[in-house]
């Protein structure tokens, strides 16, 4: 046996044998993470894109207190409350106006789950079981759990040692990269034989609307979102968004769907919901998919977490809409993205450069050369930015409150890991 000293703590994507480097926090506020040697760094990346109103926020602080001291989590199985009932209802108001049904779950990787079993659920409530499988779009990444991971990219999903133990699902092709790049008519042609292909056995087709995140930071046309919803009318499939990174405001729309007009069967919630205090997500759906799930043989929907529907993150959950509608988040979300185009450009012939693309409050610049994240922190430090590349990806998606000062702040760190090669 090795005599290699074993982390006891296991980080993220880390090995407990040769970890990666941590830096300690022991406090935060607005933008600012507090550590432990007294200095405040910006962060750029919102805690894995969640806090999108900063930290230690008094309206989120004080939500939290108020529901702590009434009702901290009870089951739903049998039982609810007024929190949970608020936020279907304010949910329901946001969202595309076919959705009908909220089932509510802790994190976003489990509202895909949710999602899966909604759609192969409602085709065997339509006497139609061999509908079980799921077509996806090569670069997609819907998260770490089982099914979760067999409709993620095998190749750029980081998944492929599980290769073999997950369900083979169906790939498109990766859209045609560009929010501004209208597809060709070939190139819809040959989206639409792909999935008349694939339907007959299929349950839906699950997309990252407009941007895929971590399966590359990857941004394509709303007119190909739209062209995928006729195709998923078209060919009896529901259609799945995954809009865990990409809702409440973060492309410039409340949800990225909105910028093809088009409406899922099945939508996917997360990350942001709660304002980066705790963790979760919910699942919605249409009408029809509730009808068709209720009908089926078991008569009800099959899942239940023990802390869906918990009170202490649906009353964050509320506060953070009133937060988002209080906030004027358009203007937010069109400051930073101004602020972003403007910062960002001046890399655009840097030699490490293979490509800038910004919308709303993302930010990304895709280097030739991968990131060596242990390599970066004394550049992170000297800058006073927080910011996790990965591979090739160099990218910020900082919370709403970030100023213009603070993005030029960001994109100076930007550049200067850039100048490291």
């Amino acid at each position: 046996m090795s005599s290699e000293k074993v982390e006891t703590i296991w980080h993220p994507y880390s090995s407990v044998t040769n970890p990666s480097p941590t830096l300690k926090v022991v406090g935060a506020s607005g933008t600012r993470l507090h550590l432990e040697s007294g200095q405040k760094l910006i962060d750029a990346m919102s805690s894995w894109w969640s806090v999108i109103h900063g930290y230690n926020h008094p309206e989120l602080n004080r939500a939290a207190g108020k529901q702590l001291n009434t009702l901290s989590h009870v089951m739903f199985g049998g039982l609810t409350h007024e929190p949970a009932e608020r936020l279907c209802a304010a949910l329901l108001d946001i969202a595309p106006d076919n959705l009908h049904s909220v089932f509510l779950s802790d994190t976003g990787s489990v509202s895909v789950e949710v999602a899966m079993k909604m759609a192969a659920q409602y085709w065997h409530g339509k006497g139609l079981p061999n509908k079980s499988h799921f077509i996806c779009l090569r670069g997609g990444y819907h998260g770490d759990t089982r099914a979760a991971m067999s409709v993620s990219d095998p190749e750029t999903g980081m998944h492929q040692l599980f290769t073999g133990i997950i369900q083979t699902q169906r790939f498109l092709e990766r859209p045609p990269a560009g929010f501004d790049r209208k597809p060709s008519p070939q190139e819809l042609m040959e989206m639409d034989s792909a999935i008349a292909a694939l339907a007959k056995d299929s349950a839906a087709l699950i997309v990252e609307p407009i941007v895929q995140g971590a399966g590359g930071m990857y941004f394509y046309s709303p007119d190909y979102l739209k062209a995928l919803r006729q195709c998923c009318d078209k060919y009896q499939l529901l259609m799945i968004a995954d809009e865990i990174a990409t809702g409440f405001g973060r492309t410039g729309k409340l949800f990225a769907c909105e910028h093809a007009s088009i409406a899922p069967d099945i939508l996917c919630v997360g990350k942001a919901m709660t304002g980066g205090y705790l963790t979760q997500a919910a699942t919605l759906c249409s009408e029809e998919v509730a009808r068709g799930i209720c009908s089926s043989e078991a008569g009800v929907f099959m899942h239940g977490p023990t802390f869906m529907a918990n009170p202490l993150a649906c009353s964050l959950s509320l506060a953070s809409l009133d937060i988002l509608a209080n906030n004027e988040w358009r203007a937010q979300i069109q400051n930073i993205q101004t602020s972003l185009q403007s910062g960002l450009e001046t890399y655009r012939d840097h030699e490490n450069v293979e490509d800038i693309r910004v919308l709303g409050a993302i930010g990304v610049i895709e280097t030739k050369n991968p990131i060596d994240n242990a390599k970066i922190i004394p550049t992170l430090l000297s800058q006073g930015v927080w910011l996790r590349p990965f591979g090739k990806l160099l990218y910020t998606m900082p919370p709403y409150i970030t100023s213009a000062g603070e993005i030029e702040s960001i994109c100076s760190a930007m550049g200067a890991i850039l100048d490291l090669g």
